[in-house]
């Protein structure tokens, strides 16, 4: 099975992240895979590690990580959009003139990097939300090790299942304001966006822009997500 079997177009991708940090991945999940990956979330043993955001104060509500081996059709969006985002996440290394070496054409290649630096915890997770629930704005670092780019998928409906846990997402332009984005994200649809910082076309150059994300206040309802980060953690 391949969840990407119509593809995405890199080229509007590119625009929109170049626009604003985060683009669309409209209905790349059928309404029935986003219930059947709902659903795992109450068995245990699929599941590395479960957060409360509150404990932490990362906010209010869930998350968990998956164990390997991740679910086939988690492995198989990790190992497609990979693939996808690879290419441009090479061009923004370029543009911002980094040192590190060019990230792998695949995933298997990209996590081989990420093993030999010690991060060998999968990443992918599963969000959960109720009524009051939200999570603070971050970034998903893990180690040395980080991909440039991730994607959440909505798995619930918004306007029925919750209202309100709109995506959000702030820039910090150097020498500027701040500039905020709330983005809703119906089910079965993934949003693409910077991990940490992306490049920015100045008048004198590409320059670096740091973005955090996070989620706003659910008003009624219960919320549920599902996250691809590329790189694994320590």
């Amino acid at each position: 099975m391949n969840a990407l079997a119509h593809g995405i177009d890199r080229t509007i991708v590119e625009r929109a992240l170049e626009a604003q940090g985060f683009a669309k991945l409209p209905r790349l999940l059928s309404a029935g895979q986003c219930e059947s990956l709902a659903a795992m979330y109450g068995d245990d043993g699929r599941f590395r590690a479960r957060i409360d955001m509150d404990r932490f104060r990362f906010g209010s509500g869930e998350y968990k990580y998956f164990a390997n081996p991740l679910p086939e059709l988690i492995d198989d969006l990790r190992h497609d959009l990979y693939e996808q985002l690879a290419p441009i996440a090479n061009a923004w290394a370029a543009r911002l003139r980094s040192s590190r070496p060019r990230l792998p054409a695949t995933l298997d290649g990209f996590l081989k990097v990420c093993h030999a630096a010690g991060q060998r915890r999968p990443t992918p997770l599963l969000l959960s939300y109720t009524t009051g629930g939200y999570n603070c704005l971050h970034q998903d670092i893990y180690g040395d090790v980080a991909f440039p780019l991730q994607v959440v998928f909505g798995l619930s409906r918004p306007g029925h299942d919750y209202e309100g846990g709109e995506s959000l997402f702030v820039e910090q332009r150097p020498r500027a304001q701040s500039r905020g984005f709330a983005v809703r994200v119906e089910q079965g649809d993934g949003l693409v966006f910077a991990t940490r910082e992306r490049p920015v076309a100045g008048s004198r150059g590409d320059y670096r822009v740091a973005l955090r994300h996070g989620v706003s206040t659910i008003t009624s309802g219960s919320r549920m997500a599902l996250g691809i980060i590329f790189h694994d953690a320590k």
